[in-house]
């Protein structure tokens, strides 16, 4: 027999309401909507119209709940939507005023949903002031026009990012989830390094190891064989190491690295993607600092790679996240010197000695020369001098003799640079905050050669001149400075890199702390 509680809701979502029904139903919606204007708004303008609470509302109402249903495997917090709060108050109620009351449950979850789909769960400035990326924000009467519409069930489908990147990071989170509730990928490998020819219980736990994680078919050796050389290369390539076959003290410390770390990397590229509005399809430059590498991508395939060095790891001189237009290079740039650089490093310098740093010049504000005699440095402090410092054109320049420009707020540019050296070392750490390109002459080739058949002859007489020379591409490029731990890499395999900056760690507590779990499902 049908409870009571369940007879009143069957009845005011199968029969038109009366009039004084209806005036109990807007004013509890009125009410419960006027602390959000966004919500308010949208009910006076349908006139107080049911979204999710009336007799035609049932299917809009089954797409939100089953969308929701999905939240875990978003990587996004499941109470935050209230799935089971919103099933039960509809169980229970049993006045008009519950119907009000909850049709505004409904619509604040629902933007909830389609605004964290969209826009991210976080607001990476407030995590860590060097996520500048512009993140655009869906108006919510824009999204409740679009719910309202015909086919909720494709509206709120068509909030999850389309990438393909997004994809493979939901089945990699779904794997790495099914991997540690079937116990992980096993214990540590205990003990330091170990290399082709060494055999006993370390290969074994290693072996165990690398076939758990899915890099080596099933094998009864216990020897560090042809076979599990080539299964420690493919983690290496995969882990951003050096692919040398070799299981030492950097390769291992990623082999015992667990699946809960991994899956944390997953959850935060997840969030990552879901800020980052771009195009994948158009030809791009793709620079993922945790790599160490810059890439041109053409049409989703990548046709030219170079190593970078990007900031150091201390506050000022992080490399930022953003994304903009690179307009042109310059071939034999001079080098204005940033005014931090120039206050904090050099003008103590200068102040002990007025000829240190002579490879600089010494400018005013117009721009002109001034001989270093006719200045006093020891009047001035960081906050009150006057000039700026330029080195020209040179061999020795740090820009080294060409530069890639696309003008931004953040002073942030990739060039060349004559120290040459650090490119060798796996960690590349070590600039300002610029990208500094270890194949410059190569990625101007690359980047040029879409407006001329003739550029490597162009591009040297520009270097032969010696002269300072801009080059402005015909159709400007779309530069992306990103920070992925964890990317989808060749045949869908996932890739993971060191979190250099520490700043994943941070996104992860955010999101942890906003309710985000590891593990499975916990609706």
């Amino acid at each position: 027999m049908m409870g009571s509680a369940a007879l009143v809701l069957s009845m005011a979502l199968s029969a038109p309401l009366a009039a004084e029904t209806t005036s109990a139903f807007a004013r509890s919606l009125a009410a419960a909507a006027s602390a959000e204007a966004p919500v308010a708004e949208w009910y006076r303008q349908t006139g107080y119209d049911t979204l999710w609470t009336g007799p035609e509302d049932a299917a809009r109402r089954a797409a939100l709940f089953a969308a929701l249903e999905t939240a875990h495997d978003h990587g996004l917090p499941p109470a935050r939507y209230d799935l089971a709060g919103l099933r039960a108050a509809f169980a229970a109620a049993q006045t008009e005023g519950d119907l009000g009351r909850l049709e505004v449950a409904m619509t604040r979850s629902y933007l909830a949903w389609a605004g964290d789909l969209t826009s991210g769960l976080l607001v990476p400035r407030q995590i860590d002031p060097t996520i500048v990326r512009e993140i655009p924000l869906r108006d919510p009467q824009e999204l409740l026009r679009a719910i309202a519409g015909d086919d909720p069930a494709a509206v709120l489908h068509g909030l999850i990012p389309s990438s393909n990147v997004y994809a493979q990071l939901m089945k990699a989170k779904i794997g790495l989830e099914d991997r540690m509730a079937r116990g992980g990928w096993g214990p540590p490998v205990p003990g330091g390094a170990l290399a082709p020819g060494d055999s006993g219980g370390r290969v074994v736990a290693l072996r165990d190891r690398l076939i758990a994680m899915g890099y080596l078919a099933r094998t009864p050796t216990r020897d560090y064989d042809r076979s599990i050389q080539r299964a420690v290369q493919s983690f290496q390539l995969a882990h951003g190491l050096p692919a040398d076959g070799v299981a030492g003290e950097a390769t291992m410390a990623e082999i015992n690295i667990g699946p809960d770390a991994r899956l944390k990397s997953v959850i935060v590229a997840m969030e990552r993607e879901r800020w980052l509005h771009i195009d994948r399809t158009v030809r791009h430059i793709w620079v993922n600092q945790p790599d160490f590498t810059a890439r041109i991508v053409d049409h989703g395939r990548t046709v030219f790679r170079t190593r970078v060095v990007i900031g150091k790891d201390v506050p000022d001189q992080r490399s930022p996240e953003f994304s903009d237009e690179m307009e042109h290079i310059v071939v034999n740039p001079s080098w204005g010197v940033p005014r931090s650089i120039t206050v904090k490093e050099y003008l103590p310098l200068l102040q002990r000695n007025p000829n240190a740093v002579g490879h600089l010049q010494v400018v005013d504000r117009s721009g002109r020369v001034v001989s270093r005699g006719a200045v006093n440095f020891a009047a001035y402090n960081a906050r009150n001098f006057p000039f700026a410092l330029r080195q020209p054109p040179s061999d020795g320049n740090a820009l080294g003799k060409v530069k890639f420009m696309f003008p931004n707020q953040y002073n942030i540019y990739l060039h060349d640079t004559p120290s040459k050296s650090l490119f060798d070392n796996d960690v590349r750490a070590y600039s300002h905050g610029c990208i500094r390109v270890a194949d410059p002459f190569d990625l101007a080739h690359a980047l040029l050669s879409v407006q001329s058949d003739a550029v490597e002859e162009e591009f040297n007489a520009y270097l032969k001149s010696g002269r300072e020379t801009t080059v402005k591409f015909e159709k400007t490029v779309p530069v992306h400075l990103v920070y992925y731990t964890a990317y989808p890499e060749a045949k869908g395999r996932m890739g993971y890199r060191r979190d250099v900056y520490g700043r994943d760690a941070k996104l992860w507590q955010a999101l942890a702390d906003a309710g985000v779990e590891l593990g499975a499902d916990s609706q």
